[in-house]
């Protein structure tokens, strides 16, 4: 029988994350290629929530070009046009996930514990309809997280 990865889809290597993945675990590129600073405010954020008895778990962070073209083809394929899949995945040119900038946290209770706490570590959620992304925003430590954006096709970065 072939592996998943010589019939010809997307795996590990290409940002996929396995159930279970923490923000400590270096053997998984969806974490170990996360920008250095996210992923240090991720970690430290994560210690203090397991005092809190919550585990950060990630579902999604970095993630390759053709991982995310895939992710772009499922959600147009899903949501029936481009516009309403910019709504929730972007291109891979403009993906804040690509260029290691963005993580999803889970389960639902791990992500409302970075919704609360998040913005002491400059951990913020961006989105209005995705309370699972998060980004760094190291100004949030003194002034908070900024407004979020209804969805990423708002969002200026990820426009053409």
């Amino acid at each position: 029988m072939l592996s998943a990865e010589r019939r010809g889809a997307l795996g590990k290597e290409h940002g996929a994350v396995p159930r279970g993945t923490t923000v400590f675990d270096d053997g998984v590129p969806g974490v170990a290629n996360l920008d250095p600073a996210l992923l240090a405010a991720l970690r430290k954020a994560a210690k203090d929530a397991a005092d809190d008895g919550v585990e950060l778990f990630v579902n999604s962070g970095w993630r390759s070009p053709e991982y995310q073209t895939k992710l772009r083809r499922d959600a147009v394929s899903k949501y029936g046009s481009e516009e309403e899949a910019a709504r929730w995945v972007a291109t891979p040119e403009r993906s804040i996930h690509v260029a290691g900038r963005a993580a999803d946290i889970g389960p639902p209770a791990s992500a409302a514990w970075l919704s609360e706490h998040g913005a002491r570590y400059g951990l913020c959620q961006i989105y209005r309809n995705e309370p699972w992304h998060y980004e760094l925003r190291p100004e949030a430590i003194e002034h908070g997280c900024p407004p979020m954006y209804p969805d990423p096709s708002h969002d200026p970065r990820l426009r053409d």
